[in-house]
C-alpha cells in the first residue's frame, strides 16, 4: 500500500492481490452455501433474478408458493435485464434466473415453466379489435411501439416482425422502459404492441380504451423458464422448484412445458 496524508492506496502489486483475495472469499462463500444448501433444501438464501417483462405477473405465484410451501427460504428478488442477469448468475451473484428463453448459453443450464402467446394491444377503435384470427403479416405495416435496447421483449418482437417480412425501415417507437408506458402509448393512439399473455389482465385490464385480439395458430409464443449455473450443487433443488412453480402457474392461459 502506498499512504498519503489523506488517503491509502493500493499499489498495483496491492490490486492484483485484492482482486484474487475478493474472487476467493466469493467462492468460499458460494462453497458455503451449498454446503449448507445440500444439507437441508430450501433454507438459507436464494437470491432469485427476474426480468421486467416477467416480474409484475409472476412474481405474486412465486412468493405464494415460496410463503406456503418453503416458509424457510431467504427469497431476495432481483430485478434487472437479462443481459445483467445472466451475468449476476454465471458470476455467482446470483442463484436462480426467472426469464425468457433460450439463451444459448452453454454455461447455464434452462428449467421450462411454460410457453405464452403474444397479443396485440391496439385502441378499441382499430380494425384488428377483438378479432382471433389476425395474420402475422399484419406485422408488417402497423405502427409497431416497442421497448427500448436490452430488454429480450424487444428482441423477441423484433424477430417475429422479421420473419413476416417486415421492412428494417417500418416505424417502430422504442422510448418505453416498461410495458405499462408502452400500454399507455397505445392508449394514446400512437400505435399498437405486442404483450406477452400473462401480462395482459394487468395490463390491459386497466385501460378502458384498449383492446386486444390474437394471432391465427401457430401464434408467436415466448418460452419463459428458470435457469441456473450448469453444475450447481443445488441442481436437484431448484428442479423440485422448478416443478412445484409449474404447478401453482397452471391456471394461468399458457401451455405448461413437459
Amino acid at each position: 500500500m502506498e499512504r498519503t496524508t489523506r488517503r491509502v492506496l493500493l499499489t498495483p502489486a496491492g490490486e492484483r492481490l485484492a482482486a484474487r483475495t475478493r474472487s476467493v472469499l466469493d467462492a468460499v462463500a458460494d462453497l458455503m452455501e451449498e454446503a449448507e444448501a445440500v444439507r437441508a433444501p430450501f433454507t438459507g438464501v436464494l437470491r432469485l433474478g427476474v426480468i421486467p417483462t416477467v416480474a409484475p405477473y409472476l412474481l405474486p405465484s412465486v412468493l405464494g408458493l415460496v410463503h406456503d410451501r418453503y416458509p424457510d427460504l431467504d427469497l431476495q428478488v432481483h430485478e434487472e435485464q437479462t443481459a445483467s442477469l445472466t451475468e449476476g448468475l454465471t458470476a455467482g451473484r446470483l442463484d436462480l434466473l426467472l426469464l425468457a428463453v433460450p439463451l444459448g448459453l452453454p454455461a447455464i443450464t434452462e428449467l421450462p415453466l411454460f410457453d405464452e402467446d403474444f397479443v396485440l394491444v391496439m385502441p378499441r377503435d382499430h380494425r384488428l379489435a377483438g378479432r382471433d384470427d389476425i395474420p402475422r403479416r399484419e406485422l408488417r405495416d402497423l405502427d409497431l411501439l416497442l421497448l427500448s435496447e436490452g430488454h429480450c421483449l424487444r428482441d423477441q418482437a423484433l424477430d417475429i416482425c422479421r420473419e413476416v417480412g417486415r421492412a428494417e425501415g417500418a416505424p417502430v417507437t422504442t422510448s418505453a422502459a416498461g410495458l405499462s408506458t408502452l400500454v399507455q402509448l397505445v392508449a394514446g393512439g400512437l400505435g399498437v404492441t405486442l404483450l406477452p399473455r400473462t401480462a395482459v389482465p394487468v395490463e390491459v385490464g386497466r385501460g378502458a380504451r384498449l383492446a386486444t385480439g390474437t394471432f391465427q395458430d401457430p401464434a408467436p409464443v415466448r418460452r419463459i423458464a428458470l435457469a441456473m449455473r450448469t453444475g450447481t450443487a443445488r441442481a436437484q433443488e431448484f428442479e423440485t422448484f422448478a416443478a412445484a412453480l409449474r404447478d401453482t402457474l397452471r391456471p394461468l392461459p399458457v401451455r405448461m412445458a413437459a
